[in-house]
């Protein structure tokens, strides 16, 4: 299926169809292992529910569910489905920059136990990749947790640092345009687990770029939240809670207390093990680059949804 040169009006949330090419141009063909092709006119996203007591449910039934895209119901759904233990694929981005230096030895330690936990079968893989100014791969794809965590352990302070400053956007974009953009598109388990403060004053791209390629990517980003320098105003706990939001993710704050890692482990298990994609065509795709909200609401034994807000619907 070809598409125009501008395919950043397909949503995708965790779990989207189209690769990447260099030149910012797609030629999407879906992939995904029950065969739905997805054109250029149709919104797909996935979204993890769980019931009262945090448990995924797994009998949802399309006719339970209301969907809004920018407060108007779909033209018609095309697909619904559930789909259950895909391959998981993370990126660890840990922040090395001046404003990050002193918790980088506890969020190296929390990088090292997710890495372990989350890598354990042979269709997991995962990389690693140290930013300040600049940004550097230092363990590439592998689906050894001993060499994942080998990769971890080099990441040090100052390293990516030539010059002050943190080029967050860069870093996230640079990941899934060449890494998350190689792997398997049709996965719906590619996210990104941030170690960062949020703040970023030396990227080139911006937050619509970053959350579209995202997209784009299939990925979901899970913010580890340091703690910003509390005598300077920092605009870093909402650029980490719009990346979240806006790609499916979370934000949690970087606690290194065993319990507390083990409670987020848990859910992000559950988040991406446990999905249900949906596939709808919109009265309208405007391609005005404006941000168009999703709303879906659920049955009163939802207990929470997990989705991404909306897409930025590019021009052509």
């Amino acid at each position: 299926m070809s598409g125009p040169p501008n395919l950043s009006a397909v949503v995708l949330l965790v779990a989207a169809t189209l690769p990447l090419q260099a030149n910012a141009q797609a030629t999407a063909e879906a992939t995904a292992p029950y065969n739905l092709t997805v054109s250029v006119n149709e919104v797909s996203l996935t979204f993890h529910a769980a019931d009262l007591h945090g448990l995924p449910l797994d009998d949802l039934r399309l006719g339970e569910l209301k969907i809004l895209n920018n407060g108007k119901p779909p033209r018609r759904m095309v697909f619904f489905g559930l789909m259950q233990d895909d391959p998981l694929r993370a990126g660890l981005l840990l922040d090395t920059s001046e404003s990050m230096q002193s918790q980088l030895a506890a969020n190296r330690a929390i990088s090292l136990r997710y890495a372990q936990r989350l890598v354990h079968r042979k269709i997991d893989e995962a990389f690693v990749m140290d930013f300040g100014y600049v940004s550097k791969i230092v363990q590439s794809w592998t689906h050894d947790p001993a060499v994942l965590a080998s990769g971890i352990r080099q990441v040090v302070a100052g390293s990516e640092n030539p010059l002050a400053g943190t080029a967050l956007f860069d870093t996230v974009f640079r990941a899934c345009f060449n890494l998350f953009g190689t792997t398997n598109s049709a996965s719906n388990g590619n996210f990104i687990l941030l170690f960062s403060d949020g703040e970023d004053n030396a990227s080139h791209t911006s937050l619509p770029e970053v959350v579209d390629i995202c997209q784009r990517a299939n990925t979901a980003i899970y913010a580890f939240r340091g703690e910003p320098n509390p005598s300077l105003f920092s605009s870093g706990p909402k650029t980490l809670a719009d990346l979240a939001s806006q790609t499916g993710g979370r934000v949690s704050p970087a606690e290194d207390e065993d319990p507390a890692i083990d409670r987020d482990l848990q859910t992000i298990e559950a988040d991406l093990r446990s999905q249900y994609r949906l596939v709808y065509n919109p009265i309208e795709l405007k391609h005005d680059g404006a941000f168009h909200r999703i709303e879906l609401t659920a049955p009163e034994r939802v207990g929470s949804l997990r989705i991404r807000s909306g897409y930025y619907d590019q021009p052509r």
